[in-house]
């Protein structure tokens, strides 16, 4: 693997290089073990806790399949469907694989005793296997986490109706939390050259999924002027859309749970920002019974800082603990977007609020090629920056999800693979200088 490691430092590119690099038999990995699934059981998910569960291991490298290509993997970042995976909810994700497994023979090698997770990666191409034309060995790549099969016509619209689609790293095997990954050649984009490693793999899921939940025609199709209601405007996901919107031309309201985190907000340049902690909103009175009058006294909030008005635009994630107060708040014929539930899947609203003024529910989930690629461009361009509060080494990649899984985090938590340390990467110092004050102010 260091052989690898210095030809990636030493800086060239060239094709010839990469595909005369001898690749070793194994490789590490943060992985979750199929005979712990019930490590957990009688715990509560908050107690939960990743650093027992997700371990580094030397794993086999399989061979690559049509249309695949093995990554040398400099960076990662962790997500929730990390979390998810750790704490075996709300399925083990073997289940998953066992699924993919009995699809073909290639998708066979999915289907091990050990999970490979991460959904991120920012590193170079070392191989690609048969029928792979548009990339080569020695380019720099970031990957989006979409995986689809095509063969069916239902996913040659919009690649997320694809009934194979899956979610790489999560509902796959071979994730981005290790030195090398293995990627179906229509996951990779191209690296922007003014970032460091660790930037450059931080956006990969949470800025297309921000992009398809928001921008997209197939989630709230925001439009200029329009006013957004942000929770967890902070966060992974969040900060993401926040700066999409004010790029956008619409106006944030962002709502997070600290001091810390409405500055953080501000920094992105939101004027609109509610600190729940500050203002104590408590949306339920027990596990099983919702308060209204916290809706409405959120609500009066929103109208107090938006001279009167209510969102055109709820941007949902946390789920159940929200989703009620998201659909009061709403204006009449707005829009609830929403991903993720990770305060819990089961939501519960009053409908009355929903079909007597017109609003709509939407559904998202990630993001197709188009517009994973997309939003990747508004990073390229520096219209998006990178949102990183910290980064870990591979060996630290259960500290780092225990963060993320109790909220520590503010934006994206990085984690270095193959590289040596963070502030590599950069190839474009000119693009990194123009753009150098605003990737700094949006480092948490």
């Amino acid at each position: 693997m260091q052989q690898i490691r210095d030809a990636i430092m030493s800086g060239d590119r060239s094709e010839e290089t990469f595909a005369n690099l001898q690749v070793p038999e194994t490789y590490r990995a943060a992985t979750v073990r199929k005979d712990e699934v019930g490590m957990f059981e009688g715990v509560k998910s908050k107690d939960k806790d990743p650093r027992k569960s997700i371990h580094i291991d030397d794993v086999p490298i399989p061979e690559l399949a049509p249309g695949e290509a093995l990554v040398a993997v400099m960076a990662s970042s962790i997500n929730y469907n990390t979390v998810w995976t750790s704490i075996f909810e709300p399925v083990p994700t073997f289940g998953f694989l066992e699924r993919y497994g009995r699809l073909s023979p290639d998708a066979k090698r999915h289907d091990l005793p050990y999970h490979i997770v991460g959904s991120d990666l920012a590193g170079v191409v070392l191989k690609t296997g048969p029928g792979v034309q548009l990339w080569k060995p020695g380019q720099e790549v970031v990957a989006h986490c979409l995986s689809v099969e095509l063969e069916h016509h239902d996913g040659h619209d919009d690649t997320m109706m694809d009934p194979e689609q899956r979610i790489w790293g999560f509902e796959t095997n071979f994730g981005g939390l290790a030195e090398l990954a293995i990627v179906k050649a229509n996951q990779l984009m191209h690296k922007p050259g003014h970032l460091t490693w660790e930037e450059a793999a931080a956006p990969g899921l949470v800025n297309s999924t921000a992009f398809r939940q928001l921008v997209s025609k197939n989630g709230a199709a925001m439009k200029l002027g329009d006013r957004v209601l942000i929770w967890g405007a902070s966060g992974g996901l969040g900060s993401y859309a926040t700066q999409m919107a004010l790029a956008g031309g619409a106006e944030p309201i962002c709502v997070v749970s600290s001091p810390e985190k409405a500055e953080i907000c501000r920094q992105l340049g939101a004027e609109h920002v509610i600190d729940r902690s500050a203002e104590g909103y408590k949306f339920w009175k027990d596990e099983s019974t919702q308060d209204p009058k916290e809706w409405k006294r959120l609500g009066a909030k929103i109208r107090e800082l938006t001279g009167g008005h209510d969102p055109d635009i709820v941007f949902e994630h946390p789920g159940r603990e929200t989703f009620g107060a998201s659909v009061y708040v709403t204006r009449k014929g707005g829009t609830i977007v929403t991903c993720a539930s990770t305060s819990g899947y089961m939501h519960e609203y009053d409908n009355r609020y929903l079909w007597m003024n017109l609003k709509r529910i939407v559904s998202s989930h990630f993001a197709n090629y188009r517009e994973a690629w997309q939003a990747n461009s508004l990073i390229d361009r520096g219209l998006i920056h990178p949102t990183l509060s910290k980064t870990y080494s591979l060996d630290e990649v259960g500290q780092a999800a225990l963060d993320v899984h109790h909220n520590k985090h503010q934006g994206k938590v990085g984690v270095l693979t193959l590289a040596p340390e963070a502030g590599l990467g950069v190839t474009n110092p000119e693009k990194r200088a123009q753009f150098e004050k605003e990737i700094n102010r949006f480092r948490a």
